[in-house]
């Protein structure tokens, strides 16, 4: 399928897409205004911001031709490109320039979360929550979601002050399933901390001593674990926006379809 075609196959049988793309390159304004023509009224996005915006390796391609010069002259020759390599002046028009490019699925009603990706090795310390403090203002009425990869945000004693944190500010918090969710893939913590929720399931490890099978697609019993803790976070906000991030053949879509109709089958008992 063309990207056109699988967006058009997603509307007719989902309220909700996350747009994975724009992880790699930033989008701009024309092609939000794309996503908007060719999706049905009701219809929401999901973005995960540009990796740049949270200090992901990037591509350096992915940067603006215009903002090359921004790079500082050491870095000009990397094959990854990182946040830090860039001037603050020219760091704060990468934030502008993605706000803008966003609007008009906001202005059209589109936007659900914008989600902020961090990596593995963010964890928590006194420069990281500034860093989070500073992108949870970057962003003016978007509504933001955090997914931290690092487990260390959430053991022991760093479980409660993080989730705090993050409800003081509206970010919600993303609940994760598969291997980020923690070292032995499975479900993570499920926990609302903004008027919106966020759960993504990005797949989980073959495991040892079990007939192979697709090492993303996930099983009846395993999704159906979920819809409690589903259930939970739909009593503690007013949306649940649930999805599949285990892209490999067309699992993402049938499990979708899978847990959608086990929710509403659920919801009917």
């Amino acid at each position: 399928m063309t990207a056109r075609a699988r967006l058009a196959y997603y509307a007719s049988r989902f309220p909700l897409a996350e747009i994975a793309t724009t992880y790699r390159f930033p989008p701009t304004p024309e092609l939000a205004v794309q996503w908007v023509e060719r999706t049905p009224p009701g219809f929401t996005f999901d973005v995960r911001a540009w990796s740049l915006l949270t200090g992901a390796p990037t591509l350096p391609d992915s940067l603006w031709p215009d903002l090359q010069d921004e790079v500082r002259d050491r870095s000009r020759d990397n094959r990854r490109l990182y946040s830090a390599h860039i001037s603050a002046d020219g760091l704060n028009e990468c934030w502008d320039r993605f706000a803008h490019a966003l609007r008009p699925l906001s202005d059209a009603g589109r936007l659900g979360v914008v989600i902020l990706q961090y990596p593995g090795w963010f964890t928590p310390r006194p420069e990281a929550w500034a860093e989070l403090a500073d992108a949870s203002e970057r962003l003016p009425g978007c509504r933001l979601a955090v997914e931290l990869r690092s487990s260390k945000w959430i053991e022991g004693d760093a479980f409660e002050p993080t989730l705090e944190w993050l409800e003081e500010r509206g970010l919600a918090y993303v609940c994760l399933d598969g291997p980020a969710a923690g070292p032995k893939a499975g479900p993570g913590v499920a926990a609302a901390t903004a008027d919106i929720a966020v759960v993504r399931f990005v797949g989980r490890r073959q495991i040892e001593g079990e007939p192979w099978t697709s090492p993303y697609r996930y099983t009846t019993e395993e999704l159906a674990d979920w819809i409690p803790r589903i259930r939970s976070l739909a009593a503690s906000c007013s949306e649940v926006h649930v999805v599949m991030d285990n892209c490999w053949g067309t699992d993402a879509v049938d499990n979708a379809a899978l847990l959608a109709d086990r929710v509403r089958a659920d919801l009917d008992d």
